[in-house]
Order: C-alpha cells, then sequence, then structure tokens
C-alpha cells in the first residue's frame, strides 16, 4: 500500500462489472498508483473478473467495507467472523493486498452508550479471528476509526492501537481517515502520532466529504506530521459523490457534497497531490 490512490466511491458504489470496469479505468487515467474497493456485498463481488480487469490496468488494489447489521462482531462476533471470511477470500481473488475500514463494526451502529467490556471483548475476539484469517491468505488487516455519530466502538487512533496492541497480530494495522480525524482528535497531528507505530494506510477526505482543499481539514499539518513520522503507505483520496440510500444514511449524507467526480478529480485531486509532493510523500 504505497503511493496515491482513490475509492471506488467516486464512481461506484457497485463492484460488479459495469461499476469494476468504470472504476478502473477513471481510475487509471487519472494517475493512481492503486485502488481501494468497496467490498459492500463480497458475495456478489465477481473476483475472477476483477483480478483480470485489474491486471490489465496494472493497478494495485486494497478493499473495505463495513459490517452489515446482522453480523456486527458487537454482538455477534461469530457471525462477523464468517462475513469477513469472505471478505478475505474475495479480497485475495482480487489480488489485494489488504482489507480494511469498519471491519469491526457497522456504519451507524450506536448503542446511544460508550461500548462495554462485553461488546470490546466479542470485537477483538472477532478481529483476532479475522486477523488469522487475512494472513493465511497473504493479506493485511486494518480497522478504521470513525466518528461519534457513526459508531460508539472505536472513534480515535489511540482506541484503535489500544485494539490492534491487545490482538497482536502482525499483520494487523491502523487505518486512519482525515475526515473522522477533524471530528474526534485533538488536532490531526496529534492523532498521526498516536497512530504513528501502526499506521499503513489513510484517507484523504475533506470535512465535509466533498472536494479536498474546500473545507475546514488543516492540509498543512496532516501532511507535515505525515512526514515527520516518515509515512510511506497509502495516500487515498475518498468523497462521496455516488451514494446508495443504505450508506447514505449511515455516514448521514443528506445533500450532494460536491458537484460531481470530475468536479472533485479536477480539484480536489492536484490539491492532494501538491500537499504530497510538498512534503515529500511522493
Amino acid at each position: 500500500m504505497k503511493g496515491f490512490g482513490v475509492h471506488t466511491s467516486m464512481w461506484t458504489m457497485s463492484w460488479d462489472a459495469e461499476g469494476a470496469a468504470r472504476a478502473i479505468a477513471a481510475a487509471k487515467a487519472s494517475g493512481m498508483d492503486f485502488i481501494e474497493i468497496a467490498l459492500l456485498d463480497p458475495a456478489s463481488t465477481d473476483a475472477v473478473l476483477g483480478r483480470r480487469l485489474l491486471d490489465e490496468a496494472g493497478l494495485p488494489s486494497v478493499c473495505s467495507l463495513g459490517l452489515p447489521d446482522s453480523v456486527w462482531a458487537s454482538v455477534n462476533p461469530d457471525g462477523a467472523v464468517d462475513f469477513l471470511k469472505l471478505a478475505i477470500e474475495k479480497a485475495a481473488g482480487l489480488g489485494a493486498e489488504a482489507l480494511t475500514g469498519v471491519t469491526y463494526g457497522g456504519i451507524g451502529e450506536r448503542t446511544g452508550l460508550p461500548p462495554t467490556q462485553a461488546e470490546l471483548d466479542n470485537v477483538a475476539r472477532a478481529l483476532t479471528r479475522a486477523a488469522a484469517i487475512a494472513r493465511e491468505h497473504g493479506l493485511a488487516f486494518g480497522i478504521e476509526p470513525v466518528n461519534r455519530y457513526e459508531t460508539h466502538l472505536i472513534n480515535t487512533a489511540a482506541q484503535s492501537v489500544a485494539m490492534i496492541e491487545r490482538i497482536g497480530a502482525e499483520n494487523m494495522f491502523l487505518h486512519l481517515d482525515t475526515y473522522h480525524m477533524n471530528i474526534e482528535e485533538k488536532g490531526a497531528g496529534n492523532g498521526i502520532i498516536a497512530a504513528r507505530a501502526h499506521l499503513r494506510y489513510i484517507h484523504l477526505s475533506e470535512s465535509d466529504r466533498g472536494t479536498p482543499g474546500e473545507g475546514t481539514c488543516d492540509w498543512d499539518e496532516i501532511f507535515a506530521t505525515l512526514a515527520a513520522i516518515d509515512f510511506r503507505g497509502g495516500l487515498a483520496m475518498e468523497s462521496f459523490i455516488n451514494m446508495p440510500p443504505e450508506i447514505a444514511h449511515g455516514l448521514s449524507v443528506w445533500r450532494p457534497v460536491a458537484r460531481d467526480a470530475e468536479t472533485v478529480i479536477g480539484r480536489g485531486l492536484p490539491f492532494l497531490r501538491g500537499k504530497a509532493e510538498q512534503y515529500g510523500l511522493i
């Protein structure tokens, strides 16, 4: 997971033949080093076709997801493991380097209370088994802290570090997201420093999930701190343009956050690339 990439939400949230072909062609045309595939429905994913299209484009990949509510790890760890096992097998079939995201729970999972010890124990149990399965398939396995409105379980870099170190799997890593950090961390730099021992991947997402450079994220602080810790992992631009209703509900996206994908790519991508180059990250 190195260089500059993009989340497929820019073009599609369905990894079917049409969506895969469109996203891969667009990412390649944009000069991306890799693509992040939203693996929301592993059972319907045609890994053989996806692998062929990725290989033809010479485009490495990473997969990401959140758990459906029926298999939230906090209450159904066995179901979570079964779901993650299939996702890991599909990611491996696609030739992906990693499976990451909200692998510990659902996008929109909240009880109205802080996480209980029983919930965290269930999450740790599920992630321990899933990380071992990922290792058997040669995959890295990540967890992404997300903001308090999307989960009550893991919101900060420090909480993620605690979970990763509790599990102790060598192939586990921390995946940060600047949108969530803008809400939860006491400064993005502090979050990056807290994560640095395990940080291998970061979503570059604006404060409103729209066009990078047109919100309130402190991009100089973000890139300067990444440079200071000698970050050499994946930098993935993420902006939500094409959201199916069930995903938009979990993310609380109720209005367009940018005019269209062309606007985000045309303005946001050069901005982020410029910052990454300025701070010697690419």
